[in-house]
């Protein structure tokens, strides 16, 4: 039988790619050279690494990175200090012609940073005039040398609206404002780029953070000359903080501008839950610096086979669709319970559902030493799940829900007998 033809192109700010996946502002995309590559990997466009206008030298920290393990998972996070491009801003734009010639199709969006007023539109102007498609202003790095600059400029409200609105009168292309994480409130600087008149919200820049302290030196990596810094953290381990953040965006009407989602994106299923949450594009750096830029094919595969197998033709039909059921915690239906269920035909014995239950949940689970099996004991079972998280068979725990009116036990109290020595009012 013919396969259907699934159709990932999507349309943002006006501006067509071929699928939904671009290299974000970052190492991975700090030349044509680079970029080529990834375009013929299957990339639709790129947010070429941050262009400055040569006023201010930008020379990288060495060692510039620190990977971040968690016991045998490699690269969980990523550590990086390395400032915006270092390169003349006449070998970026010269880039930026060769890859618009023997790549017309793709999509170069240029990242600028400016250090004054007249820099941002100098940039975006000199951007634009060498065949960038779409300006990404980088409001956001955690770690810049130069006073004034990348995220303390994202945690100036006035400022993103004024640069914004400069870059806005020096071009005539889209313009995405790159949002900081290293704030509370993403919707409130994204309101003032739209003020400043965005077209559009890109998030999220890397999160300050600490990787590792040397044992040995007692300093922060990477270790740069005997000093540390708290800098950019990325991968996997941020991906939690950017579906937030994008939700956020997403969910405030009075902002209604297109989202590009980035944080930890490694799979297709990272980069569906964006798009779900709201993104039309995505945006990878730390899954390219771990896998390559092959990870694009996964991508495309993964996506066109989950909509295929849904019958979905576009990915548009996809964009925000988790976000009517994502709500406050308050809208919970606390009248619905469950508890855990065990398939003990599968059970291996190990014990860990036991113990973690035990010293971190209901203790609801009874051993049966000679059977090596776990019984719940229902009505004290809190229905937390962590049992599920343990067990290293999958699918061998699963939530059941319970009747209506089902009751949970009280926990014990363990003082009950020494109720005369209480001493408590209740309160007024």
């Amino acid at each position: 039988m013919a396969r259907k033809k699934i159709d990932l192109a999507v349309d943002f700010c006006g501006v067509k790619f071929e699928n939904p996946f671009l290299l974000s502002s970052s190492p991975v995309s700090n030349s044509a050279e680079m970029v080529a590559k990834a375009f013929e990997a299957g990339w639709s466009g790129v947010a070429f690494k941050t262009l400055n206008s040569d006023r201010v030298p930008i020379v990288h920290p060495s060692p510039r990175m620190n990977p971040y393990n968690y016991g045998s998972k490699r690269l969980v996070g990523l550590q990086n200090v390395e400032q915006i491009s270092d390169r003349p801003l006449k070998d970026n734009l010269l880039d930026f012609l060769y890859l618009k010639k023997n790549y017309p199709s793709k999509v170069i969006i240029s990242s600028i940073m400016g250090f004054s007023n007249e820099e941002w539109a100098y940039l975006a102007k000199a951007s634009e005039d060498n065949g960038a498609d779409m300006l990404e202003l980088n409001f956001s790095c955690p770690h810049m040398t130069v006073e004034g600059s990348g995220h303390k400029v994202g945690q100036a409200n006035h400022l993103i609206e004024k640069f914004t609105a400069t870059v806005k009168r020096a071009v005539s292309i889209p313009v995405l404002a790159k949002m900081t994480p290293n704030i509370t409130d993403m919707t409130e600087p994204a309101l003032f780029a739209k003020q400043g008149g965005a077209d559009a919200i890109a998030a999220i820049n890397t999160v300050r953070g600490i990787s590792q302290i040397g044992l040995d030196d007692w300093t922060a990596r990477p270790n740069v000359a005997g000093i540390g810094a708290i800098s950019g953290t990325s991968g996997p381990t941020v991906k939690p903080i950017g579906l937030r953040f994008i939700a956020d965006l997403a969910k405030c009407e009075k902002l209604g501008l297109p989202l590009s989602g980035q944080g930890g994106i490694e799979t297709w299923i990272d980069a569906l839950e964006y798009i779900l949450l709201g993104s039309t594009t995505v945006q990878v750096t730390t899954g390219i610096i771990h896998y390559g830029y092959r990870i694009v094919e996964d991508l495309i595969e993964g996506l066109s086979d989950y909509m295929l197998e849904r019958n979905i033709l576009r990915v548009a039909d996809l964009v925000g669709k988790a976000l009517p059921t994502l709500q406050e915690t308050d809208k919970f239906n606390l009248e619905s319970q469950g508890i855990a269920s065990y398939d003990l035909d599968r059970c291996v014995g190990c014990g860990q559902c036991l113990i973690v239950c035990n010293d971190s949940a209901g203790q609801a689970l009874e051993w049966d030493a000679q059977t090596r099996r776990p019984k719940l004991i229902e009505d004290k079972c809190l229905s937390c799940m962590v049992c599920s998280f343990v067990c290293p068979v999958s699918g061998l725990i699963t939530y059941k829900k319970q009747p209506s009116g089902w009751q949970r036990r009280e926990t014990a109290v363990m003082g009950e007998g020494l109720g005369s020595e209480l001493k408590l009012e209740a309160f007024k």
